[in-house]
């Protein structure tokens, strides 16, 4: 199995922050982002890394930069190792294919889900009341049927545990009025443009979460962006609504530890080499499915 990447050490440089799955780094006027192979599930980081996952996430995200930039601005701005500035630019071999230079913004404190399909959480709540986040769902829909129309149910955003569900309401409070209507009016515009993009390639996206910062005044998208890890990609060909889809995504880790007699907080329980190969090979083909580029292309470029 090849080699994964837990955590960075880069000599000279200023660690700002170590996340669930990136190290990010002050690089004067901006941040570095590097995406290590880390995975998390459920908020607990597990022990095992997946092989080259941190690629396919920055190499995702920055498909989907360039695609959405139309839309609203983004903190992206390299990721050409030898444009980075001193120490990271003599770091091309940890750095390659997974990290990117981006724009300091200044996070909202809110994350900005959009769910298109009946699926997830979303599915256990509704099972209970069909009053969810402010809207009225229909009574008639099944496991992952698709929703009248996308909904946005924004979170919190926590360091630690678990982010929280909020009202639209609630996160006006928290962000303002005129900046919450904003983000929403976004984040509907942004996944609308991806459900478009990832049709002509066979996928259903079926929910993802969005994060927004301020910088100068404007708002831009940051942190990831339409990835295996924020969203749910289901394989358009084999989607039937009434049970859980077939999915490219983190969801078959998920289903993996749902399946042991684990509380969900840590330790992580021990992943096995097969969950942690199938995992990997999961995220390398929505890879190619969504930017036509194998890993391999990406390192050797």
């Amino acid at each position: 199995m090849t080699d994964v990447l837990m955590k960075t050490e880069i000599k000279g440089a200023h660690l700002i922050n170590r996340g669930k799955v990136r190290d990010i780094y002050d690089a004067g006027d901006y941040l570095l982002f590097v995406t290590t192979d880390r995975i998390s599930a459920f908020d607990v980081v597990m022990n095992s890394g997946i092989p080259y996952k941190g690629i396919v996430l920055s190499q995702i995200s920055k498909y989907w930069f360039e695609k959405t930039k139309g839309i609203v601005d983004n903190h992206f701005i390299t990721d050409e190792v030898k444009e980075y500035p001193a120490p990271f630019n003599k770091y091309s071999e940890l750095l390659k294919g997974r990290s990117m230079l981006v724009k300091k913004a200044n996070p909202f404190p809110v994350e900005c889900i959009v769910r298109g399909y009946l699926s997830g959480s979303l599915w256990k709540e509704y099972q209970k009341s069909h009053h969810l986040y402010g809207y009225t769902l229909p009574e008639n829909l099944q496991n992952s049927s698709k929703l009248p129309s996308p909904i946005f149910t924004p979170s919190t955003k926590a360091e630690t545990g678990h982010d929280i569900n909020i009202s639209y309401d609630d996160m006006q409070k928290m962000v303002s009025v005129e900046i919450g209507r904003k983000l929403k009016v976004l984040s509907l515009a942004i996944y609308s443009a991806g459900v478009q993009e990832a049709e002509k390639k066979g996928i259903i996206i079926a929910d993802t979460k969005f994060e927004f910062g301020l910088l100068n005044g404007k708002i831009l998208l940051i942190d990831e962006v339409l990835t295996p890890d924020s969203s749910r990609f289901w394989p358009a060909d084999k989607y039937q609504p009434g049970r859980n889809q077939p999915s490219l995504d983190k969801q078959y880790l998920r289903d993996y530890l749902e399946s042991l007699d684990w509380d969900k907080t840590p330790p992580p329980p021990p992943l096995p080499d097969e969950i942690v190969e199938n995992t990997s090979k999961i995220y390398q083909e929505i890879l190619k499915i969504i930017t036509g580029k194998t890993v391999q292309q990406i390192l050797n470029a």
